[in-house]
Parts: C-alpha cells; sequence; structure tokens
C-alpha cells in the first residue's frame, strides 16, 4: 500500500478509485480527516488530506502526529507528500516540480516528536538524510517513466505560518542555504523517521518567493491557484507512474 498525504491544491486525488473512507483513531487525536482508501493502477492507495476536505486546517495547527500516526498503523510500503512551496532560487519559476533531499527547520511550538514524556526513554534520530532514498528513488523514476520533469534534490526550508515570508526573511532562508520555502514540511518529516516509514516529499512550486521574481512588491495570490491547478496535473501523472515502478 501506498500513503499520499496532499496538501495545497490536492484535498483530493481525482485519478483514485475510491473504496471507502474511514476516520482513525490515535493516542495523539484525528487526523486532519478520513482516511480516503482507494486503488490507482490496481495498486491500494490511501490518501489523507493535510489541511482537511475543506482546506481549513492551518500549518501550524495540523496534528502532523495524528496524521502520521493514522498513516503508520496501515503499513505503507512508501508515504508520498505533495507539498506547495515558493521558489527562492532564480530557476524555480512557478509551476516547477522538486524532489527536494534536505530540509530545515525554522517551525516553533509544534508537537515534534513521539518520544516525550517521562515514560519513556531520551531517543535521538538521525536526520542526516531527512528523505527516504528508497522514496526519493521512487519518484525520481516514476517522474521519468511519466515524462513530467523534476529537480533532483535542494533544501526546503520550513516556516511556521500561516503569514508568508517578508523579503528579508527570504533573504536570510537563501544565505542559509534554502532553495525553496513552506510550511508543512516539519515536523511532518521527522515524525515519519520516528515511525520509521520511507517518506519523500514532491515539492510544487505555486509562486515565487516574497521579493523574488518580477513582481518584487507582492505575491499575487490569486495567481496561486491557477498554478497550482495546472502543476497537479503534473503530479497525478507521478504518482500514477510510482505504483506502475519496480521494486515498490
Amino acid at each position: 500500500m501506498f500513503a499520499i498525504i496532499g496538501g495545497s491544491g490536492m484535498t483530493q486525488l481525482s485519478c483514485l478509485e475510491i473504496s471507502h473512507r474511514q476516520i482513525i483513531r490515535t493516542p495523539y487525536g484525528e487526523p486532519s480527516g478520513p482516511l480516503t482508501f482507494g486503488k490507482m493502477k490496481n495498486e491500494n492507495i490511501v490518501f489523507l488530506a493535510r489541511h482537511g476536505h475543506g482546506h481549513t486546517i492551518p500549518p501550524h495547527a495540523i496534528n502532523y502526529r495524528a496524521n502520521l500516526w493514522a498513516l503508520h498503523s496501515l503499513k505503507p510500503s512508501h508515504v508520498i507528500a505533495v507539498a506547495s512551496v515558493g521558489g527562492i532560487r532564480a530557476d524555480l519559476t512557478p509551476g516547477r516540480l522538486m524532489i527536494p533531499d534536505q530540509i530545515i527547520d525554522y517551525t516553533y511550538g509544534r508537537s515534534f516528536t513521539f518520544f516525550e514524556g517521562k515514560e519513556k526513554p531520551v531517543t535521538h534520530i538521525d536526520m542526516t538524510l531527512p528523505y527516504s532514498q528508497r522514496t526519493r528513488a521512487l519518484l525520481l523514476q516514476a517522474a521519468k517513466n511519466a515524462r513530467e520533469a523534476v529537480l533532483d534534490g535542494g533544501v526546503y526550508a520550513a516556516t511556521q505560518g500561516p503569514r508568508l515570508e517578508t523579503a528579508a526573511e527570504i533573504n536570510r532562508l537563501e544565505r542559509d542555504g534554502a532553495n525553496i520555502v513552506g510550511m508543512t514540511g516539519m515536523p511532518e518529516a521527522a515524525l515519519a523517521r520516528e515511525l520509521d516509514l520511507n517518506y519523500a516529499s514532491i515539492a510544487v512550486v505555486a509562486n515565487y518567493a516574497a521579493g523574488r521574481g518580477t513582481n518584487v512588491s507582492s505575491i499575487p495570490l490569486k495567481e496561486i491557484y491557477a498554478v497550482l491547478e495546472q502543476a497537479m496535473v503534473g503530479v497525478r501523472n507521478i504518482l500514477e507512474h510510482v505504483v506502475s515502478c519496480d521494486g515498490h
């Protein structure tokens, strides 16, 4: 079984033959919404809308622990997270797709670990490579098979949100080595690692980050949704090819 987490622009998976929806209870509360089960190319798929079906849960209020725990309980072979981001690097124009390989966490105040409480021992997880190399390779091969252009590797900056960043903050992120900026990459990636899930992300550039592109004084929010709608066609194409790749 593959698990897919949909972000902004993907509150449902149109290429999924839905069989049923199920609410899964977890020790950490309820996930963002019911999990959707079905098939894609005869492969079992479970889909979860990260922000809720109506896109009503802001990034800082998502119950990441419940989301990952619910998916973990189903023992998926891979967890693929789709996330919309802002492009910092000049070549990361709206509509581009990236399979990031690194992440920098600027979030705060989020429930970021399963290993807390007096009854649990201190546990350190290795985040040298924050995304599963197996899942990244699978996504890259699927993109090649689907003839969809993706950038292999890049640094995702996870910010708190829900507001967008200032131009000065984006300059700082760029100096830190970030190429794209989003609001949901952490603690999602770290929690997936704690649960030993094969987790990787498809980052969809929805807009230029603040101070970048041709309109440096503002971000045209109305244009973001049109870009996401078009880019998600490519994402769905990749996902359909993922389930056809060998070695999953």
